[in-house]
């Protein structure tokens, strides 16, 4: 978060006319510094201790184990890093009389799930992101009542979601809510949230909407600081403050994920409309709004020709009306996860989306004023949030390695520091929270949606848990070398389930139900006690190749990383045949040549003759794909061979890309 933010605005407003909605939810903006930001961390982690540990102990707490020993310290201690965030530091007690302006929270079990260990509340977004990503699956009365803490109840006694100086972030809500109902079947729940989802909605609609686009204005989801703009809508020097609201011209912006959940909230309301037995007219009135604005955003927002989304529409900035082609790393997550994208837009996003060494980020590239060793708080920075939705893409999409790659990296930050903290650096791994204002930022510590984004990974996607309205259904991703997994203790409603996966792959060969072969994959929501279902796996990627690349100019020559380095723009050369690390390749089945946990990469995904190799993080882009020919490496993308300059055989000499023309400086022995 880049500032405090008012905890309610006007708790008593009546849904009345649209001018005097207007004017009554005008709130003052102010700036927050670096200082302040860190001051508040500092307080809000030290009261943690004390407030969570009671509530926590009832939460039902799975256990998480991989027959691979080295998957099970690396994934698996990862997992108990993420619920221990969740259910002994996270889950905390709140004041009803701040918070239950809804009416709707309960005093049994009394408690919220607050935004991390720098942060002493949940706000709109982090409640629902939380809810939806695990905590409805783990705690359901506990995601209720996070969920009501940020609903309020008008002088007219409609329900409302708050109304502070965010309003654009909001309409995550509603995917939320849908999501706990279809975890719990709570129809009072459900009555209570499309009342809140159809006031909201048209309060939105009445202050935001462009209807010269068709299109939602302000910033975008969970951006609410300056750095995470180009300019403009920004300037140079950031001069207005870290607060994207003190930037006038990032009110009247269309961006992509803000108008993703806006079409995800139109569509998840009508599904509820539609279980609530609400007439028919409803129902298509919301559809037609989620399909008009889905068509929007792909008339406005797709570039066909990077095949990709861009970030936004610019407002009044000066480039009205203009695509930023920035990559949004939530954006296109969510374009996948909404069925925004159609099938080939999908796979030509998980082609084209760029992926930093530690995981995909915000925004990428670096915005002009920011680079790679001061990178911007909202730009070029990995938030383990992101990587919670891209995983999840990538797993629902059917690309197992972008989902084992965004797993194995977000595990191992927390590893590596121990927890699940609010941003990393993106080539070191660091926590760091990035730059902003010319001034270096903290990461708030404990950061409750970095755990909650793991769990998505775990329970949404390696097990494949999808909750409907008819059953849990099982669509898992288990990838290639993780070894069988198994999930006990994992609550569904009214059953205790315990599942385990065997083989790998994301195709269902066998399931079985408490040791009764079933063929539609599916639980029923009747289903009480406990129950065991085995789930085995096929349609893995098959075991990579690994080996050494040889010249066949002088086979005393092999394809090496310089000194072995794991860092990004090492370069690729020739080198006398050792056997070595720095030599060792392995030919993945997506295409990529990795070594170092890194990819053969083109350098600036050039297709010039003459382009230099070198070692980079794997990101699917067409600059790390090859192909085996007859004895060459091809790189699609460019349709020129991996070569060796003027047929050299010194150690140390730089290979290239070049037109391919049969030259034995274009051939090798490959694995």
């Amino acid at each position: 978060m880049d500032r405090p933010r008012p905890r309610r605005g006007l708790r008593n407003l009546s849904l009345l006319t649209s001018s005097a909605l207007v004017a009554a939810l005008s709130c003052s903006l102010a700036a927050e510094s670096a200082t302040a930001s860190s001051a508040n961390a500092t307080s809000a982690s030290a009261s943690s201790a004390t407030s969570a540990t009671a509530a926590a102990a009832t939460a039902s707490r799975p256990t998480l184990s991989f027959a691979n020993s080295a998957t099970q310290a690396g994934l698996g201690a990862a997992y108990t890093k993420a619920l221990t965030n969740l259910l002994d530091v996270n889950t905390v007690p709140y004041d009803p009389s701040v918070y239950n302006s809804s009416g709707l929270m309960t005093s049994s079990p009394g408690t919220f799930v607050r935004a991390g260990g720098g942060y002493s509340q949940p706000w709109t977004r982090d409640a629902t992101v939380n809810s939806w990503n695990a905590a409805s699956a783990l705690e359901p009365q506990v995601a209720a009542n996070t969920l009501w803490s940020v609903v309020v109840k008008q002088s007219n006694g409609q329900l409302l979601l708050q109304q502070d100086n965010e309003t654009w972030d909001e309409v995550v809500w509603m995917t939320g809510a849908w999501n706990h109902y279809l975890v719990t079947g709570d129809q009072t729940f459900l009555a209570n949230a499309y009342q809140t989802a159809v006031n909201t909605l048209n309060l939105r609609k009445s202050q935001v909407f462009n209807s010269s686009y068709g299109l939602f204005q302000g910033p975008a989801f969970f951006n609410d600081g300056i750095a995470g703009y180009p300019a403009p809508p920004a300037d140079a020097t950031e001069s207005q403050g870290g607060y994207v609201g003190s930037y006038g011209a990032t009110n009247s912006m269309m961006t992509l994920s803000t108008n993703e959940l806006y079409y995800n909230a139109y569509r998840t309301t009508a599904l509820m409309a539609q279980a609530l037995g609400r007439p028919s007219g409803d129902v298509a009135t919301l559809n037609s709004s989620a399909d008009t604005l889905k068509s929007k955003i792909n008339q406005y927002l797709w570039i066909p020709g990077r095949g990709t989304y861009g970030y936004f529409v610019h407002g009044n900035d000066g480039m009205a009306g203009q695509v930023d082609q920035t990559e949004e790393g939530t954006g296109l997550a969510f374009a996948i996860l909404f069925g925004i994208a159609d099938s080939t837009q999908t796979q030509s996003i998980l082609q084209n989306t760029h992926v930093q060494p530690r995981g995909i980020v915000d925004t990428y590239p670096n915005f002009a004023r920011y680079s790679d060793s001061k990178p911007g708080r909202h730009n070029n920075v990995v938030w383990p949030m992101v990587e919670g939705y891209w995983a999840d893409a990538a797993a629902t999409a059917g690309n197992q390695s972008r989902f084992a790659n965004e797993v194995q990296s977000l595990a191992s930050l927390a590893n590596a520091s121990g927890q699940f903290a609010e941003i990393y650096n993106a080539q070191t791994g660091a926590v760091d929270g990035g730059w902003q204002t010319g001034g270096h930022w903290s990461a708030a510590p404990d950061q409750t949606w970095s755990a909650t984004a793991y769990l998505r990974m775990i329970y949404t996607d390696t097990f494949g848990m999808k909750y409907g309205t008819g059953g849990l259904t099982f669509q898992p991703t288990l990838p290639a070398g993780w070894g069988d997994a198994t999930l006990s203790g994992m609550p569904y409603r009214n059953a205790t389930l315990t599942v385990a996966l065997h083989g790998a792959g994301n195709v269902i060969s066998a399931f079985k139900l408490d040791g009764t072969t079933t063929t539609n994959h599916t639980i029923p929501t009747t289903l009480s006690g406990n129950h065991t279902v085995d789930i085995t796996l096929t349609g893995a990627q098959p075991t990579p190749a690994t080996g050494t690349i040889v010249s066949a100019v002088d086979s005393t020559k092999c394809v090496d990383l310089n000194t072995g380095s794991s860092a990004a723009g090492t370069a690729v050369q020739l080198w006398g045949c050792n056997n070595t690390g720095a030599q060792i390749w392995s030919r993945q089945a997506d295409g990529t040549i990795r070594i170092n946990g890194n990819c053969l990469d083109v350098s600036g995904g050039s297709t010039s003759n003459g382009a230099l190799v070198q070692e980079w993080g794997c990101n699917g882009t067409g600059a790390q794909q090859w192909t085996v020919n007859a004895g060459t490496l091809v790189n699609p993308a460019s349709g020129k061979c991996l070569d060796d300059p003027g047929f050299a055989t010194a150690a140390g000499t730089r290979l290239d890309i070049w037109t391919c023309d049969n030259g034995a400086n274009q051939h090798w022995a490959i694995p």
